[in-house]
């Protein structure tokens, strides 16, 4: 089974090439990468990008819920974003994030709420998309990874706070500020 890469390795912040075309080495990776997105347990995982498992290429992968199909994302491009919702307090509305690459570090970024994406799937059949709320957040992570980016960087661009988790006595998730 394909290893998720752990943040220093280089790959990590190499920015992705495009898919030339979709060939069988292309859906067999597809496959790889999903088994290792299903098996990801601890934190579950809800996105997977090609670099993570060493490929530095435009291709991710997203399971938003448990019981989710799959999505296949190649060459995807955002063509269109809404700004970042202020609460009613006028707050900039952070969500935390972790990544599959950065284990047991977790931050709160600011993400567009909505975004248009342009992208193909695995049959190369194109798609111009509005995705919003948990998937928008899903797919500006993946799209970072296929720029290079990990999500500490958003994090301190945006002046925020990150996080080490570790597991108390009872197995619950303790959150702990990482001083910078």
């Amino acid at each position: 089974m394909l290893q998720i890469l752990n943040a220093p390795n280089e790959v990590l912040s190499k920015k992705s090439e495009a898919i030339k075309s979709i060939d069988s080495s292309i859906l067999s990776f597809i496959e790889q990468l999903s088994q290792a997105l299903e098996s990801a347990t601890d934190p579950i995982g809800v996105g997977l990008a090609a670099p993570q498992a060493g490929k530095s290429i435009r291709l991710f992968i997203i399971k938003p819920k448990v019981n989710s199909k799959i999505s296949v994302f190649i060459n995807p491009k955002i063509v269109d974003q809404k700004p970042p919702v202020k609460t009613k307090k006028g707050q900039k509305h952070k969500k935390l994030e972790g990544c599959l690459s950065l284990k047991d570090i977790w931050g709160e970024v600011e993400r567009s709420p909505e975004i248009t994406l342009e992208y193909m799937d695995k049959t190369g059949k194109e798609y111009t998309k509005v995705f919003n709320g948990f998937m928008a957040t899903i797919i500006q992570h993946e799209m970072d990874h296929l720029e290079g980016i990990l999500f500490p960087k958003r994090v301190l661009e945006q002046k925020g706070t990150l996080y080490k988790s570790e597991k108390d006595e009872k197995g619950q998730d303790v959150f702990e500020e990482i001083k910078i």
